[in-house]
């Protein structure tokens, strides 16, 4: 075994480690102090492909492993998104993917910032249990056709460890490392093929285009190492997704897309999302028959009808009267008559922080009733004194605070902007 100072001086160096020194450092017992100064060199000095797939594959074998479609007999699908505001796309995507007759397994996560993770948005559904063994996850996916659980303890263990450290060693932010804590995750709880949406713009971790499209090859190459079927999505986040932003708001409009009344922009999203899994699935049929039959789970029901199993299922309560609501709601007015020329996601999920919908530690509580409702977007044209968004809230001094950080937020213009597409590119392994 070769001694860890003299790995941690080659990375430093912008030497290369083999796949067994980075089990090493992964699996073996390593005091953090000593991690901490690796990440350090890998943030300055980058992994090559062959690290990157070494780490992942370290990460994956620290724990345990779920072969869902060997428990099922048949490919079984999964989407990750990289997080922005508003993204509830995941509870929209995976009840028609199931009404369409793929089963959908994802184990997910909290979110930390501007809103609430997958799984603060679902357990603001009363009774909706995220906690499953394994077993029960498997055995869901099996009888349902969908289950969203959080990540159990035993699985990627040494992502846990590693991502803490990044965290505290401003080291969170480098695509090697981003890319082998998402795709550890995803090989080792079990899906066959995969739909990886990276968002991009001033609400996302990638900024730019550039940026984004690098940290996708990353993950795709990732994938074909690990025998996974992945596509990745560049979608925008240069303002929220859909209009509502704040987790019981977010279900509501999630369940109005399953029912054909979503916003365009969210509809877009899904739809592409569940062309892309059906394509990968082994139904046989390719993207376009894909969005076809996603269109019909849509318009025919059977998509509202998944989404009700599936959260009976997990034993929460699917009708939408029984979402938790917030006892003050304030209107922000548009100050001039115009055009929406911009709504930046960012400040839009910082007032939605501050209203209590997200949390600045990993042990915030996250007030589910809370948010704020975009009701123009850009290219909306507005009239002087008529609405332009909602702050729902608990109190007077927070809904006064956000609906002016949300009035700030929109910039009216007289010409009306052009239309971006919800997706900017996407790439295929």
């Amino acid at each position: 075994m070769t001694p860890i100072p003299e790995l941690i001086a080659r990375k430093r160096d912008g030497g290369e480690l083999t796949a067994g020194e980075i089990d090493e450092l992964v699996l073996g017992d390593v005091p953090d102090y000593q991690l901490a100064a690796f990440l350090m060199a890998v943030y300055f000095r980058g992994l090559s492909s062959r690290e990157t797939f070494a780490l992942t594959d370290a990460m994956v074998r620290s724990g345990d492993e779920i072969h869902l479609g060997a428990e099922l007999g048949r490919r079984v699908v999964d989407k990750h998104s990289t997080g922005g505001v508003g993204d509830k796309a995941t509870l929209a995507v995976g009840p028609v993917v199931a009404a369409c007759g793929v089963p959908f397994g994802k184990m997910s996560g909290r979110g930390l910032g501007h809103t609430g993770g997958t799984l603060d948005k679902l357990e603001s559904i009363p009774g909706f249990r995220v906690e499953l063994t394994t077993d029960e996850f498997v055995a869901q996916v099996k009888e349902i056709g969908i289950a969203v659980v959080g990540q159990t303890a035993d699985l990627v263990p040494a992502d846990k460890k590693l991502y803490a450290l990044r965290d505290v060693t401003a080291t969170v932010d480098n695509v090697s490392l981003i890319a082998a804590s998402i795709m550890s995750k995803k090989i080792a709880s079990g899906a066959d093929a995969i739909v990886l949406d990276v968002k991009v713009g001033d609400g996302a971790f990638m900024k730019t285009l550039a940026d984004a499209q690098v940290l996708a090859e990353a993950m795709l190459e990732l994938g074909r190492h690990a025998g996974r079927d992945v596509v990745c999505e560049l979608t925008d986040m240069s303002q929220p997704l859909g209009r509502a932003v704040g987790n019981a708001l977010e279900v509501r409009e999630a369940v109005a897309t399953l029912r054909g009344e979503g916003p365009h922009d969210l509809t877009q999203l899904v739809l592409e999302s569940c062309a892309h899994l059906l394509a990968l699935s082994d139904l046989g049929i390719d993207h376009a028959e894909g969005r076809r039959r996603a269109e019909r789970a849509i318009a025919d029901g059977s998509a509202v009808e998944a989404y009700e199993r599936w959260v009976e299922a997990q034993g929460g309560n699917p009708d939408e009267s029984a979402l938790s609501k917030a006892p003050l709601i304030r209107e922000v007015f548009a100050s001039r008559n115009g055009y929406v020329q911009r709504l930046p996601a960012l400040p839009i999920g910082i007032a939605a922080l501050h209203l209590g919908a997200g949390r600045r530690t990993k042990d915030d509580a996250v007030d589910h009733a809370v948010g704020i409702v975009c009701r123009r977007k850009r290219g909306d044209s507005v009239e002087e004194g008529e609405p332009l968004a909602e702050i729902h809230a608990h109190d007077e001094a927070s809904a006064d605070a956000a609906a002016a950080a949300v009035h700030d937020a929109y910039e009216l213009g007289d010409e009306q902007p052009g239309e971006v597409a919800i997706v900017l590119d996407t790439i295929v392994a």
